[in-house]
């Protein structure tokens, strides 16, 4: 299991390595001058060239990933004498638009994100896993036809118009909770649970629809296998048979999209923190596509990637666990 482990980890690092090149590479040669975007419409030649120096868009290609790669482990200085700044590690660049370090804004608006992830996750897990298993166990009675109505208008909505039903409905036609304004969970609970259910509702309600179609087409693939027979044919229990071998062979996909769609959220749920004004790292994305800031838009990548290859590494290795048999490849 370790060499499976340390396998895995290296493959990732080297994937991350790879999505930093195509990244920077691909932002690099957009038909834009970055330095020309460090200042507003009336910025005059001087001040772009000098930015263009400042930031070290006027080294080679080459030299500025490296920099940038550098940076990342022992951060980066940017100009020279009075008017040098640096960015302390991890260093992702400078957002002029904003003035401030690239990771600063990240770590700002990350844990609003991270908030809205983790419960809607396990909002839609609970939701999902659970009407799945009851719509499977009670296959073509009204609950698994509950079960499959539910499934398709889930998947048929889209995001958006889901957030501002919502809203619509319970803040504005209902009055029952005020209009949502996030508010940090150790200064104001209650605030902070007024802005983060309707967004958790909205994200749980459409993600929770695919995972009860999921859930219960694989419990019921996997009570029709051998081992399943076997097992009740050897007196185990119902309970037995169910947690030993169909829920834990029915995990196995389950797995598989749940870690891609949470890393999927933390890399930035732009449209539902759009719908609902969270100052997320979605909302931070949007805004520096709108001001053509490519620091901001290469390190908000950079982080979602990060995200998604962890998320990966994570599911390889549940994988080892829930099957032996993923460990000897």
């Amino acid at each position: 299991m370790f060499l499976f482990i340390t396998r895995r980890l290296f493959f990732a690092l080297l994937l991350l390595f790879a999505v930093s090149v195509v990244t920077y590479l691909l932002f690099s040669a957009l038909p834009v001058d970055p330095a020309a975007l460090t200042c507003g419409k009336n910025c005059k030649p001087e001040l772009i060239a000098a930015n263009r120096v400042r930031l070290g868009y006027d080294k080679p290609l080459v030299e500025q990933y490296w920099l940038f790669l550098k940076g990342i482990f022992v951060g980066r200085d940017y100009g020279m004498g009075q008017a040098a700044f640096s960015c302390p590690a991890p260093s992702l660049g400078y957002s002029f638009s904003q003035h401030e370090c690239v990771t600063t804004l990240i770590g700002k608006t990350f844990p609003v994100t991270a908030f809205l992830s983790i419960g809607a996750f396990i909002l839609w897990m609970f939701i999902g896993v659970g009407s799945g298993a009851i719509a499977a166990l009670n296959k073509g009675k009204w609950q698994d036809r509950l079960a499959n109505a539910f499934t398709a208008i889930g998947v048929s909505l889209p995001t958006f118009y889901v957030g501002l039903l919502v809203l619509f409905s319970v803040v504005i036609w209902l009055g029952i909770l005020p209009f949502p304004h996030y508010e940090s969970p150790l200064e104001d609970p209650v605030k902070f649970l007024n802005a983060m259910i309707l967004p958790w509702i909205t994200l749980a309600v459409l993600s929770a629809a695919s995972y009860t179609r999921l859930t219960r087409n694989g419990m019921l693939e996997a009570m029709n296998e051998d081992f399943v027979r076997l097992g009740v044919a050897k007196g185990l229990t119902r309970r037995v048979v169910l947690r030993k071998y169909v829920m834990r062979s029915a995990m196995v996909p389950i797995v598989t999209i749940a870690g891609l769609d949470f890393a999927a959220l933390l890399g930035g749920a732009i449209i539902t923190e759009s719908v609902f004004s969270l100052p997320g790292m979605g909302k931070l994305s949007i805004r520096a596509v709108v001001e053509s800031d490519l620091p901001v838009l290469v390190g908000t990548t950079m982080v979602a990637a990060v995200f998604i290859v962890l998320a990966n590494v994570i599911v390889d290795i549940s994988y080892g666990f829930l099957d032996p048999r993923v460990r000897e490849k």
